[in-house]
């Protein structure tokens, strides 16, 4: 297990060190058992985040990473005043790490408490396939305002959460584009995150969806398969390539891009592509700088024509 930063401009955490569980057999396999720390704590605006270090809460929070087989062992410390928990998607879990009110899982304020999330690879049972726990998935609040964490949803306690298999593509850089209510990681234009990367830089996205209304993503010049790693197989994989994906309330996939290829280094937005929704400030850059660090021309102008937009209910 990883827990990379939050995902605003960052390098992809290195996986050194790390084995990833064998290759399919009979029964899943086991990986190995990580432990971390992570603390929720109110932020300058309202926000509240989580983090890996006291004083390090960020929206969202941190990209926590997985080899199928391993299991991760969390204790979030609730430096808060509110009731507020940490529930995830797509791992396995007893009802003492649901997370939620309904099962009696959750912090008070103040309180330490030990979350367990496993995973499993693939396996063969009674002559079927199961699937395993590798993907692009997310974790949250379940307890703060209401039984469902609402409250804790639009202040921002969420964040992505990968399992990956044997063999699978490592990125050079890491975003966490999350689409939560009418915001894009908390924030509208001009001040959703400016994502950065050079170009030929290989850049993974984890989009997430919360909130109540219905969003699509969609990123300018890039695209990507649809399916759990957004890369095809081979010439001949069939998979849909895609450049717009629905991405709804409590939905999350992800993908990687090499940056710039085939259109060059430039400003290229990223954004919900229903229409009232990025006028209202749903949108965000893509900055894909030259190989060397060095703005692109026209690149500078972009970013200032941005950050001068004026969206009416910002």
């Amino acid at each position: 297990m990883l827990a990379g930063a939050a995902a605003v401009g960052v390098t992809a955490p290195a996986l050194a060190g790390l084995t990833a569980a064998a290759a399919p057999v009979a029964a899943a396999q086991q990986g190995k058992t990580r432990r971390i720390t992570m603390y929720a704590e109110e932020l300058p605006g309202g926000d509240i985040g989580y983090g890996l270090t006291p004083g390090g809460a960020t929206v969202p929070g941190p990209v926590l990473e997985m080899w199928e087989g391993d299991t991760l062992e969390i204790d979030l410390v609730n430096n808060t005043d509110k009731r507020l928990s940490i529930h995830p998607h797509g791992v396995d879990y007893s009802t003492d790490s649901d997370g939620s009110p309904l099962n009696d899982s959750f912090n008070e304020p103040g309180e330490r408490r030990r979350y367990v999330w496993r995973t499993r690879e693939p396996f063969r049972k009674d002559g079927v396939w199961l699937p395993g726990s590798a993907g692009y998935w997310h974790y949250h609040d379940h307890a703060m305002g209401t039984d469902h964490g609402t409250q804790g949803l639009i202040r921002g306690l969420y964040g992505a959460l990968i399992v990956r298999r044997k063999g699978d593509v490592l990125p050079d850089r890491q975003f966490t584009v999350v689409f939560q209510g009418m915001t894009i990681n908390n924030k509208m234009a001009p001040h959703a995150p400016l994502l950065e990367a050079r170009l030929g830089e290989r850049v993974e996205f984890i989009a997430i969806g919360h909130g109540d209304f219905f969003h699509t993503f969609h990123l300018h010049a890039h695209r990507w398969a649809d399916n759990r790693t957004g890369l095809l197989s081979g010439p001949n994989d069939p998979t849909p390539v895609v450049d717009n994906k629905d991405l709804n309330p409590g939905s999350s996939f992800g993908f990687q891009v090499v940056a710039g290829e085939g259109v060059g280094a430039g400003a290229w937005m990223y954004h919900c592509h229903v229409q009232n929704h990025s006028d209202t400030g749903m949108a965000g850059v893509f900055l894909v700088r030259n190989a060397d660090g060095s703005m692109p021309a026209g690149a500078q102008e972009a970013l200032d024509r941005y950050y001068g937009h004026n969206h009416p209910h910002h």
